[in-house]
This record gives C-alpha cells, structure tokens and sequence, in this order.
C-alpha cells in the first residue's frame, strides 16, 4: 500500500489539518511514511483508547515483536533509532513492566503526595526556581521588558527540578536535558547525544548505588533492591523527558492559552489553576505521538486488518480531533473532560502526571502573579512550533510584560540580592542553592540581549 510522509511542511504549520485529511481518505487509522518507516497512524479516539488498554495483551511494546527490525529492515542510522533502542519500561510488557513500574510509583511516591515532606520541600523549590528564573527577566531594577518565554521559563524550569529529583549536580544536569532535546529531536546530533546520555545516568546509578540519598535513583532502588546497573541508568533516563521536556512544553502552551483565550483567562482568574492545565492538556497536548507498538497477532483496527509485526504509531491530538470524541464536549462547561489521553491509559499511563501538573500550575500561577500586562509580540497564528515526530511544542513564546504592582522594587533600591528567598525557607529545612549553571547561562543571555 502507498504511503504518504507524515512530517511534512504541512504537518508542522498544522497537524490537526494533517489529521482531517488523512481522517477522511482513511478513517480511524491512516497508513503514512516516519521517516523513511512505514506505519500506521491511529487517530479514532475509540481505536487509540483501545489500543492502550491493551486488552487481552495484544499489544506489545517489545522491539524483538517488531517485524521489520527482527528481518534487519530497520537502518541502525533510522533518527528514532536511539529513542527505541533505551531498553527502558517503555518498551517492555508484562511481568518486567510490572516490575520496573513498580519502582516508579514508589520513587515517585514521596514527591507527589502532598502531605509528604519530600513533596512539600519540592514545591517550595519549584517555587524558587520560578522565581529566580523570573528575576533573571527583569534584573537591573527594571519594570517591564521583553523575553522568550519558552527558552527563558518553561523549558528550564523543568529542567532544574528534574536535576534535582535526580540528584544532579546543576551544570552535569544541563548538559544531560540538551541531549534529551537532541535525541527528541531526531535530529543529526541524536546518536551522539545518546552515547553521552547514557554515559551519564549509568554514572549516575552507579553513583546512587554506592551512595544513595534523597532522590528519585536511590527510592527506586530501595523499591526494587534488585535493579541492576544498567536497569536503574535505563530507567532514570527517562525522568528529563517526563519532568522535561513535556512538563516544558506543557507549561508554555498554558501560557500561550492564557494569553490568547478569553475563557482559559476566566478560569485562570478564579484560580482553578488545575483546571486550565486539564484544558490545555486536551486541547493542546505537547505529547503529538506516542512510541510505536506491535500487534503479536493479525488483528482488524479501523478499515484496516494490521498485520502481526506492523508498528502502529497513537496521535493524541488526532484522537482528541476524532468528531466521536470532540463532538460530546462542551467548550462553555466549567469543568472540561477527564476522558482524554493526554496522560496516556492502561499499563503505560504516565507515572508522573501529577508531579507534571504541580509544576505547571505552580509555574503558571507564580508567572501571573508576578508579572502583569503580559502580550506577545507576534500574531497567535505567526508564532514558531517545533514539531518532531514524539513532541509538538514552540520554538519561541515571544511577550513583552510589565512587572505587577505588588512587585516592583522599592525606589532607590537595587535588586534584591541572590538568596534574598532564604528568609521564606522553613527552620531546619536545608536551602537550595538558588542559580543552577542553567538559570545563570540564561541570565547571561539576557546581558548581551
């Protein structure tokens, strides 16, 4: 069967387009090319719902199910090659899933209830950073200014707290999430900067091993003692795309929304922050596809009946587009749906969705509240995205900002000194350092603007 390129000029400027098209000459499951990979693209929320479920352990995960790769058809120079080849919980099924799943959610545990003492010691830094990487926009004694959103705010942010979840030093921790970038990005640099990533977190584990302390490695390993070197380096590698690189583009299409949506401003004005995250999270996924899975039987999906081996590839966006599922929402209800899949469903759904949406409302609403008269300096539909064949986010989030009232600096005095926050940090409570290498490469940045 001929099939056509998905990432296109087209797919880049507008996916949900992309999606119509293939919707109607197709249906529910499109045939299309991913670089160079003939795949099936899912876009029918009822088929993607019931491809994750997975019911009946139809669907696998498992590389050695993929047909194409275990005939030696899939280049060892493929972009997505270095994503696949990780070995992680992503790609495994059953009782190993189980097992490594396990490890996650008690690794995660402690920083995602908010009666722990981990997690309530995270949101106090995610709060610092926020705020340093606000003061670093408006530094000089400034009131109002210019500055890229996304590279200045919502892709560090969650940068710096993933380092510290994992117990990086801060200038190893940046070098780390650009190569996540690189990798995601399918790019030319994608094969190199996973060698060095996974250089790095099997130091890391091995590091965690010897020494271990209050960090996501060393929680996992106390949940699974039996963890091996390369499981744990394997496992861990994964937390910068989680808490990075999603989260990141999580929050800067929250901005965006507020910034351009009457309504999605209401709900942020009533504080019901974690509402507008549930909004944007359906509305504006930074999640495009998820990572490819294989029927281990031939099996009918939409028109089509996949063969066994087949990848099929799941559109979030395209499954939240499907007229069966958009057609039953009501854009003026208060409260939106929980039913999408921006998190995922069934055995793969995300293990840190509520960590991703603590930083994202603490982000959104510490931005607001300190900054006022916020606008961006291009037309909605003229802003840059950056679409890769997992992730669709933007390049760039453009504004210029006035700083809020209750936030300018006192006359005749100059900015508040670094660690000028330490007052607010409770008694006995060890201080963070408030610059990671990140934050201040950024105010550098800002300097020679």
């Amino acid at each position: 069967m001929p099939v056509e390129p998905l990432l296109t000029r087209d797919y880049d400027a507008n996916p949900a387009l992309v999606h119509e098209r293939l919707r109607r000459t197709y249906g529910p499951v499109a045939p299309v090319d991913l670089l160079g990979m003939p795949v099936w693209l899912v876009i029918g929320y009822g088929e993607v719902l019931r491809v994750l479920q997975n019911e009946g352990d139809i669907w696998s995960k498992r590389l050695d199910n993929w047909r194409a790769r275990m005939e030696g058809r899939v280049s060892p120079d493929w972009p997505l090659a270095p994503v696949y080849e990780t070995g992680n919980s992503m790609f495994q099924d059953g009782t190993r899933l189980g097992r490594l799943r396990e490890g996650w959610t008690s690794a995660l545990m402690p920083f995602q209830e908010p009666a722990r003492p981990e997690a309530q010691m995270l949101e106090r830094a995610i709060t610092r950073y926020a705020d340093d990487l606000i003061s670093a926009l408006v530094e000089g004694g400034a009131t109002s200014g210019w500055a890229d959103l996304s590279a200045q705010y919502a892709r560090p942010l969650p940068a710096m707290i993933a380092n510290r979840l994992l117990g990086l030093e801060s200038a190893r921790g940046d070098e780390v999430l650009m190569d996540i970038w690189r990798v995601l990005d399918a790019g030319p640099e994608a094969s190199a900067a996973s060698q060095r990533l996974i250089t790095a977190m099997t130091d890391l584990a091995a590091t965690k091993m010897r020494h271990p302390g209050d960090d996501l490695p060393s929680y996992m390993l106390a949940a699974v003692p039996d963890l091996t070197l390369e499981e744990l380096s394997r496992e861990i590698l994964m937390l910068p795309r989680l808490i990075g690189d999603f989260t990141g583009a999580l929050i800067c299409n929250a901005v965006l929304e507020v910034l351009t949506d009457p309504n999605v401003r209401a709900i942020l004005s009533r504080g019901t922050i974690d509402e507008l995250v549930n909004r944007v999270a359906l509305a504006n996924s930074p999640m495009a596809n998820l990572t490819f899975r294989f029927p281990t039987v031939d099996v009918r999906l939409g028109r089509f009946v996949i063969a066994a081996g087949d990848p099929v590839m799941l559109s979030i966006p395209g499954a939240h587009a499907d007229p069966v599922f958009a057609g039953a929402i009501d854009p003026k209800a208060m409260r939106s749906t929980r039913a999408h899949l921006a998190w995922g469903a069934g055995p793969h759904r995300c293990p840190g969705r509520q960590l991703s949406i603590r930083i994202t409302t603490i982000a959104v609403s510490r931005l607001f509240e300190r900054l006022s008269q916020v606008r961006l300096t291009l037309p909605p539909d003229q802003l840059p995205w950056r679409s890769t064949p997992l992730f669709r986010t933007l390049r760039m989030l453009p504004v210029q900002f006035e700083l809020a009232p209750s936030h300018l600096p006192p006359r005749n005095v100059g900015p508040a000194p670094v660690g000028a926050h330490a007052a607010r940090t409770p008694a006995g409570e060890q201080e963070e350092a408030p610059r990671s290498a990140l934050s201040r490469f950024l105010r550098g940045l800002r300097k020679e603007r």
